[in-house]
């Protein structure tokens, strides 16, 4: 009967060790950070160093915490502008517990710290939108503006008759705001806001952008009907600056070419004057030297252009138009 009883002392002994081993340690993974609570309450300092860690066994409890840096995705919310624009805007974020202790203390766990982040970041997030016109969420900077002044004065420097591109440009400019934060500041903004309502809760945050801005299906439609009249409004106009340029040039062009055909019809005029005068120079100096010869020349012209093989005439015998065929050699 003592054998048997030794054994089972033994084997409960060894039993109660091993049990006592396991309950004193534990393991610590990559990107964990654990909190050693005893009766409920926290011991000591976070530990972090990843591997094989001590507690004291069955009194104490080890509660883990992610270090690693963690999403949130907030739900897309109706928010107005500053300018009477009703807009959805969908916020996404990065975070990261940086004080498990504090993390424990206030929001217990990552369900706990999802809700303290939907109420903060939503509210922030509400609030820096609502105090800044719709484009400053939408761009980040005014280099579209910036671009259209360069084409712009770069057109009026090179072109003599740009005033169709510039109208254009100065058009399409004043229809453009110009913004003075920027959508990145304003995700900036958001973050500086929330890292310090966070900060009391072991919470810090990484990065906040607003991941999609868009109008309600409701209101969606009369904005696209609103920017295509807008667009067709700009059009017409620049059709109406170039129907008035090509009026200019076609005016232009007929007054250049009148002048043209009346200085050419005068220049015309001045060359045939000369010729005829020059004409009648030499005609006068034929018929100064030989009178005869000069008129028999004229005759036999006459003869040639008027007396045709499919021409008649019927001419008295002395008719003075024959009396040249009526000389003997």
């Amino acid at each position: 009967m003592k054998k048997p009883m030794q054994i089972f002392i033994v084997a409960g002994l060894t039993f109660l060790m091993i049990v006592g081993t396991f309950s004193a340690t534990y393991i610590l993974p990559e990107g964990r950070q654990a909190i050693i609570t005893q009766f409920g309450r926290p011991i000591g300092n976070p530990v972090t160093e990843a591997g094989l860690q001590m507690k004291m066994p069955f009194i104490q409890n080890i509660q883990y915490v992610d270090k690693r840096i963690l999403s949130w995705d907030g739900f897309p919310n109706q928010i107005p502008t500053r300018d009477k624009k009703y807009i959805l805007v969908d916020t996404t974020a990065r975070w990261r517990i940086d004080d498990a202790l504090k993390f424990i203390q206030t929001v217990q766990n990552e369900r706990g710290a999802k809700a303290r982040l939907d109420a903060i970041l939503d509210a922030i997030t509400r609030d820096t939108i609502s105090n800044h016109n719709l484009v400053e969420a939408v761009r980040n900077t005014n280099s579209i503006l910036d671009y259209i002044e360069e084409k712009r004065v770069d057109s009026k420097r090179k072109l003599d008759s740009g005033e169709i591109l510039v109208a254009e440009e100065e058009e399409i400019t004043g229809e453009i705001e110009k913004i003075r934060t920027g959508r990145e500041n304003l995700s900036g903004m958001i973050a500086k806001k929330a890292a310090t309502e966070l900060e009391p809760f072991g919470i810090s945050i990484i990065d906040v952008q607003l991941r999609r801005i868009a109008y309600e299906q409701s209101v969606e439609k009369k904005v696209y009907e609103r920017m295509i009249s807008e667009r067709k409004r700009i059009a017409e106009k620049i059709r109406s600056i170039g129907e008035g340029e090509k009026a200019k040039i076609q005016g232009k062009t007929s007054r250049d070419l009148q002048r043209i055909e009346s200085e050419a019809y005068r220049q015309a005029q001045l060359i045939r004057g000369k010729a005829e005068a020059e004409s009648m120079k030499i005609y006068a100096k034929a018929l100064s030297q030989d009178r005869k010869f000069y008129e028999f020349i004229r005759t036999m012209d006459a003869y040639k252009d008027s007396l045709k093989p499919e021409t008649r005439f019927i001419l008295s015998t002395d008719s003075p138009f024959l009396e040249m065929l009526k000389r003997k050699p």
